[in-house]
């Protein structure tokens, strides 16, 4: 599409938007009255006008059924992991048996590095990108710990080449047959936190499956952004949370992956809980613990049913919306923000852009690498109604997101934007 730096065109866009009644769904936040430009959904997504009657009906059959409301409520609570299984298959690529809501993002990834990160004498280095999420940097380093060996000489972290901010995938699956006969466990972020870079899975997965190590990825900043295939692409296993991209609101149930072909290797060894008990028996309380086929025999306790209300109110939006038209949106919103950001600096003095400018190495997430005055900057759009996000030292990240952002929302950014920088 050939984009145009007016408000016409932008709005012109809006018109044609395929999504645009879906923004009417959300909650916009108002500062003085007036609704703000919200471009952090890769950090808090906002909140759905549906999710209060879905936390709603559930207190109410609280209210109604006491415990009762295991067997009848409108939505039995004691099978209230099964319910969210559509959305959140649809939105990674994979088989309900192979996605459950459960926990927390950090607590998923220790439960399932304890089942696929194995190291032996010979096998036991992990390789991630440098500068990976504190969480999982902090997880990597103390199972790492736990089986008694040395971050510094187990964990491997890769760097973008001298001059350069993002990962090229050939230096990646590089690395992976370097380190091929030591190598345990891939590690990668789905999305790179700080830069917005979408990682090639399928690559990724493929030379670390030919290498003989396990593959995971954290899709914190994936899921609900980029399309996913982790079936497909064979990954082992991954971990995400629901408060950004999935609208599932602060500190949300978070979700995991286990590939279905790991489904009913019972002899992985686990931390287990009583959730995670072949269902029939459950309640039988009888020693002696025998998994759920699939992710579910990962689960530890039942399932936080208001949390999880919550992520099916998000869910059932992007199942109307559409993966295809979601994509097809984000493509077109993160692109027309390039091209208005381009626009205001052509010679790159100011500022330069760390996410890749193929489509298809991104989501909706554009870094912004301030040369100078980066905080005032910052500072200046959010006086003017601008709630983006400040990542030290020296990056503005600004997440268009195609169920709640306009055209028109990414002009005037781009209008404010070239102002607060002089």
């Amino acid at each position: 599409m050939q984009f145009e730096n007016t408000l016409a065109f932008a709005r012109k866009l809006d018109r044609i938007d395929p999504l645009k009644k879906f923004r009417t769904l959300f909650h916009i936040p108002k500062v003085k009255g007036k609704a703000v430009l919200y471009f952090t959904g890769n950090s808090l997504g906002l909140q759905p006008k549906v999710t209060k009657n879905y936390l709603a009906e559930e207190l109410t059959d609280w209210a109604k059924w006491g415990v009762e409301g295991h067997t009848h409520g409108k939505r039995p609570w004691l099978y209230y992991h099964k319910f969210t299984k559509k959305g959140l298959a649809l939105l990674t690529g994979a088989k309900p048996v192979e996605v459950v809501a459960m926990n927390h993002l950090t607590v998923n990834l220790h439960l399932l590095m304890v089942s696929f990160y194995r190291p032996t004498k010979k096998r036991f280095k992990i390789l991630t990108e440098a500068g990976a999420f504190s969480s999982d940097q902090y997880a990597l380093e103390t199972q790492v710990k736990f089986h008694g060996l040395d971050p510094n000489e187990v964990i491997v972290e890769l760097k973008p080449r001298q001059g350069e901010f993002t990962l090229r995938t050939e230096d990646i699956l590089a690395r992976i047959e370097h380190h091929n006969e030591e190598l345990a466990l891939v590690f990668f972020g789905g999305v790179q936190y700080y830069t917005g870079q979408f990682f090639d899975i399928k690559k990724i997965t493929q030379a670390g499956h030919v290498a003989g190590a396990v593959v995971g990825f954290d899709l914190a900043h994936a899921i609900g952004n980029v399309k996913l295939n982790l079936h497909k692409d064979n990954v082992d296993f991954a971990v995400w949370c629901s408060y950004k991209y999935l609208n599932a609101g602060p500190g949300a149930v978070a979700g995991a992956f286990v590939h279905q072909q790991h489904a009913t290797n019972f002899n992985l060894p686990r931390f287990a809980g009583w959730w995670g008990h072949y269902e029939k028996d459950r309640f039988q309380m009888k020693k002696g613990f025998i998994p759920m086929p699939g992710v579910d025999g990962w689960q530890l306790s039942n399932h936080p049913v208001l949390p999880g209300a919550a992520l099916l109110a998000s869910l059932e939006i992007f199942q109307k919306a559409g993966t295809k038209n979601l994509h097809a949106k984000s493509f077109l919103l993160a692109g027309y923000l390039e091209y208005l950001l381009n626009q205001v600096d052509a010679a790159k003095a100011k500022f330069i852009i760390l996410t890749p400018a193929a489509p298809q190495a991104r989501g909706c997430q554009l870094s912004i690498f301030m040369k100078q005055n980066g905080k005032k900057v910052f500072d200046a759009l959010t006086k003017a109604g601008i709630i983006a996000d400040w990542r030290e030292p020296d990056v503005i990240r600004v997440a268009p997101v195609p169920l709640y952002n306009t055209f028109e929302d990414v002009y005037r950014f781009a209008e404010i934007f070239k102002k607060a920088l002089n």
